[in-house]
């Protein structure tokens, strides 16, 4: 018999706690960027797959959670696959990481949301001049090379395994 998967209120629950003593550049509740990342998600159109990964987008970068865990969590392949295409490693280009992303199912959608909310006017606002600066230039970039800077940008970014949103 298989192993039943986390819910997505499960998995948020998780990314909630495993982010609960974390702060973004601001000094904001970190989980308020994973809340407003997958929020981002559903409003674009993806699934609960695309919501779990965005959840846990940043917790295997962030060091939240380890690599381990992700392998062994009760989620499809699908999920694990998201959440590691859009984790940064260490020394990689933004063309190597952003061609992992575009090849990825699913994943340019979550990628795009957390970009969405990175670069939001009054989140960015509140930074010192020049971190506003190089992290607009930094998220213009990485849109630039996923191909979202424009038009509808590439067919993977709504979730083609849920024809409603396709």
């Amino acid at each position: 018999m298989p192993i039943p998967y986390l819910t997505l209120s499960q998995v948020e629950a998780i990314a909630r706690e495993a982010h609960r003593t974390q702060t973004d550049k601001a000094g904001r509740p970190y989980t308020e960027h994973l809340a407003a990342v997958a929020e981002g998600v559903r409003v674009r159109g993806g699934g609960e797959e695309q919501m779990a990964a965005a959840w846990l987008h940043d917790a295997i970068e962030d060091g939240a959670l380890t690599r381990q865990w992700l392998d062994e969590a009760a989620l499809p392949e699908r999920v694990k696959q998201m959440v590691l295409a859009v984790t940064k490693r260490d020394g990689e280009d933004l063309v190597a990481y952003t061609g992992r992303i575009l090849a990825t199912p699913g994943a340019l959608l979550v990628k795009e949301a957390d970009l969405a909310h990175n670069a939001d006017p009054e989140r960015l606002a509140v930074l010192e001049p020049a971190t506003r600066t190089r992290l607009t230039e930094k998220y213009a970039q990485v849109r630039g090379l996923l191909g979202l800077d424009g038009g509808d940008g590439p067919p993977d970014r709504q979730d083609s395994a849920n024809p409603a949103t396709g």
